[in-house]
């Protein structure tokens, strides 16, 4: 970054060049983007999924609940304080696929009505009216889903607190929608299918101007307004010549055969003993996906493994080394990194050394707060954005720089990576608590020696926290020859303080600012110990009343010892922690397992006990607060539905086919081979809680309204079985399209996030450079709750069409046998 003029001739050198390294603020400006992008991704998908279903127009007013819900998200958010950063970001693009089903569940029954041959006014005031209460208590049962994971206490929680809380304002903003704006817009604007404009003069005049404005732009080098109506303009076309006669074909061809074959698949599973069949095949398979699970259970993680946006190479020699023979290895291993990274020039930002301050491992919770450390060394390898990587794992490329490091004599030399998320401390940690410190310091090296010589795979280099044999200067004050001279201990220790230290004696004022002036010893002096002990405490006699002088040395002796770096202490426990990174390819959780199975036969002497903490720590802790969240959003949901219903049939069918939405997620994590991500798979399960049960709440509204609309038309308390029959298929049959548009457009929105398509629009209306890529941060982070939501979603929908419909059946032949059938 070359410095202006300006600076270089009044405070820089003209010859200063300064170059900025570890952008973060690059890192901003990509999640952003892919913000951006995905909000018009989702627009399309959202439009392109109900215009088959709707028609073009009738997608349009889903389509604007986007950006509505969006703009008042932002104002809400900004009203509480909520500035924009990655957790806020992504629950943003998390709810894109969320916040269309109110409006799909609205514009889909108004068009139903109106298809029926209502007039528009009546057809949105009872179309509306109808789901209400449905489309509040399922965006209500969706908000107390997240709502525990708002009150998320500690480090962790502080970190993604912003996820549920920014989902609930996103969600609330897309009620509000649905209820009060989409209505407005379908009784003013929603037309049939066949009622479309088929004036073709007029059509292809709009056509025209259209290309000839954006031609006008792009000619005037306006791009991004140019190609924008040459979009347009395309799109007019399109919507005549394909979208249109397709979403007919869809309509009238298509879904009719698809409602025909559902119709078939209800009516056949509502038959005779197919309902308990279907229903104890369901639990068997909810009792096989958990078995399964147990039998070959996926990797266990506590955060998801981050491809290194950077490396640090931590060079450590023991306390005491001056800092020039810190610095000349340092100096040689950072030539070997350079070499070493040559075939990787391309995708490395810079390569940074530093040596002596702030040179700690970020992730050693022990080394925070450290000041002066010259025995310690630090280089830092930054890589380019993902997109620009060319498909390199940096992983790879740390694990290769790991073995090519070498073994230096009495030198620690570790490699280890940036961590997205909080700090949570090492991967393996093993504490050991006690009383005295000779002891933990052997008890962590037997430790240590126990675990290198099991041979468990994947621990990279077990260290401990304890800094041993630190030089220190002990001025031993003798106490009689002080009093036999007069002179105070205060009096001593505060003449050796000053003289190394300093004192301040008073200030140099320059302007508004003040320095101190510091009186202490010339370094020649300093740093010689016959001088400073040599030097003279000059006091006043308290029985003569003379000034009188007496050498430091008369009174004190100085001796050379080592000691501790620092002693640290848990629950008033003094504590050694060992601890080591886990080379790639190998699961932390495992390896700590094996460890624990080494140490069970490990004999520790009375008094002195170890634990597993840090990464294993908090992953037992989160695990245990999001197990106690699950358990309060269920609690929180089954009184919302029991409040709608008012009786405990209902919800407990709508729980149970819930507790069958997890077959989708274990099967698909056992298919596909993915990792059990202890953060994001388990807000998932949650998250799926609150977002299975919307279609479920609806359908057995629509139930429950066949059931009273049957009753007031018949003049009866109780419906004949063929009836019942009747009203279940036909409230499944009414549902299916707006169950499978809200499952639909829920799973493809997460799909970007899931798969990491990343298309920058923008770019490419500005200049034709669309900057495509797959993969990246965002779908590592996010890739395994999106995925989580995507498999159970996907088999809710399966169970709100036809285990739901067949649980309600079973729950009205139990009743009716008990003789309180409605």
């Amino acid at each position: 970054m070359p410095l202006s003029n300006a600076l270089k001739k009044t405070v820089f050198p003209s010859d200063l060049n300064v170059t900025i390294t570890n952008d973060q603020s690059s890192f901003t400006r990509e999640m952003v983007s892919s913000l951006e992008n995905n909000i018009i991704s989702g627009v399309i998908v959202v439009v392109g999924v109900l215009m088959l279903f709707l028609g073009i127009r009738n997608a349009y007013f889903v389509g604007i609940a986007i950006p509505l819900s969006m703009f008042l998200s932002f104002i809400v958010l900004n009203a509480i304080g909520f500035n924009i950063n990655m957790m806020v970001l992504f629950a943003l693009i998390m709810g894109l696929g969320m916040l269309v089903d109110n409006g799909i569940v609205v514009v889909e029954n108004v068009y139903r009505l109106y298809e029926e041959g209502y007039d528009l006014i009546t057809a949105t005031r009872q179309g509306v009216g109808e789901i209400a209460w449905p489309i509040i208590s399922s965006t209500a049962t969706t908000l107390a889903a997240f709502l525990p994971l708002a009150m998320w206490p500690g480090i962790m929680g502080e970190f993604m607190k912003y996820l549920p809380i920014t989902l609930i304002v996103v969600l609330s903003s897309s009620l509000f929608v649905a209820l009060f704006i989409t209505p407005v817009l379908t009784s003013l604007f929603m037309k049939h299918e066949q009622e479309r404009n088929g004036n073709p003069a007029k059509r292809w005049r709009i056509v025209g101007i259209l290309t000839v404005i954006g031609l006008l732009f792009i000619g005037l080098k306006v791009y991004w307004a140019g190609n924008l109506l040459l979009l347009f303009a395309i799109l007019t076309l399109l919507n005549v010549y394909v979208f249109a006669p397709v979403s007919h074909w869809f309509q009238t061809v298509l879904l009719p055969r698809v409602e025909n074959r559902y119709t078939r698949l209800i009516e056949f599973a509502l038959r005779g003993k197919n309902p308990v069949r279907f229903f104890v095949g369901t639990v068997a398979l909810l009792v096989l996906s958990v078995m399964l699970m147990g039998i070959a259970p996926p990797k266990v993680l506590f955060f998801p493994e981050n491809e290194p946006k950077y490396v640090n190479v931590f060079i450590e020699y023991p306390t005491g080394t001056d800092i020039e023979v810190t610095n000349r290895l340092a100096e040689e291993i950072e030539e070997k990194v350079i070499r070493f990274l040559k075939p990787y020039e391309s995708i490395v930002e810079s390569v940074i050394g530093n040596v002596g301050q702030g040179t700690g491992d970020p992730q050693d919770m022990s080394s925070i707060g450290m000041s002066d450390t010259p025995n310690k060394a630090r280089i830092t390898i930054n890589f380019r954005d993902f997109k620009y990587r060319n498909g390199i794992s940096t992983k790879h490329i740390m694990e290769e720089l790991r073995s090519v490091m070498g073994v230096y004599p009495g030198v620690s030399v570790t490699v280890d990576k940036n961590s997205d998320g909080p700090p949570v401390g090492k991967p393996i940690s093993i504490e050991i608590a006690g009383d005295d410190i000779p002891t933990l310091i052997r008890l962590s090296e037997e430790i240590k020696k126990t675990i290198n010589e099991s041979g468990i795979p994947g621990i990279e280099k077990l260290k401990t926290d304890i800094e041993t044999g630190k030089p220190e200067l002990v001025v031993q004050i003798d106490r009689d020859m002080a009093r036999r001279f007069g002179v105070s201990t205060s009096a001593i220790a505060s003449e050796v303080r000053t003289s190394l230290f300093g004192k301040e004696v008073s200030k140099f004022k320059q302007g508004e600012d003040d320095y101190e002036i510091q009186l202490r010893l010339d370094d020649r002096y300093r740093y010689d110990l016959d001088a400073l002990m040599n030097k003279s405490i000059t006091f006043r006699d308290q029985t003569s009343g003379r000034i009188v002088q007496v050498p430091i040395s008369a009174v004190a002796k100085a001796e050379f010892t080592s000691s501790y770096g620092s002693v640290k202490r848990n629950d008033l426990k003094r504590v050694v922690t060992v601890t080591s990174n886990v080379l790639v390819g190998y699961n932390a959780t495992e390896i700590n397992k094996q460890i624990r199975e080494v140490l069970d036969s490990y004999p520790m002497p009375p008094g002195y006990t170890y634990r597993f903490t840090g990464e294993q720590e908090k992953q037992a802790e989160e695990m245990g607060f999001l197990l106690q969240a699950g358990l309060f959003a269920v609690f929180l949901i089954f009184l919302i539905i029991v409040a709608q219903f008012n009786k405990i049939t209902a919800p407990l069918i709508i729980m149970t086919s819930v507790i069958f939405s997890t077959i989708g997620v274990f099967l698909g994590l056992l298919i596909f081979r993915m990792d059990f991500v202890i953060i994001m798979t388990m807000i998932g399960l949650i998250s799926l809680a609150g977002v299975a049960v919307n279609n479920a709440i609806v359908l057995i509204d629509f139930i429950e309204l066949g059931k009273k609309r049957y009753k007031e038309a018949n003049n009866t308390r109780n419906i004949p079985a063929d009836e019942m029959l009747k009203i279940i298929s036909a409230a499944g049959k009414t549902r299916m399209r707006p169950v499978l548009l809200t499952a639909i457009t829920t799973i493809l929105g997460l799909i970007p996030l899931a798969v990491g398509i990343n298309i920058d629009f923008i770019k490419f209306f500005a200049s034709y450079n669309a900057d495509f890529y797959i993969g990246g941060d965002s779908v590592i982070f996010w890739g395994p709750l999106s995925w989580t939501i995507i498999y159970g979603l996907t088999f809710a929908t399966f169970l709100t069409l036809v285990i739901v419909p067949v649980m309600y059946l079973l729950v009205e032949k139990l009743n009716r046998k008990l003789g309180i059938a409605s």
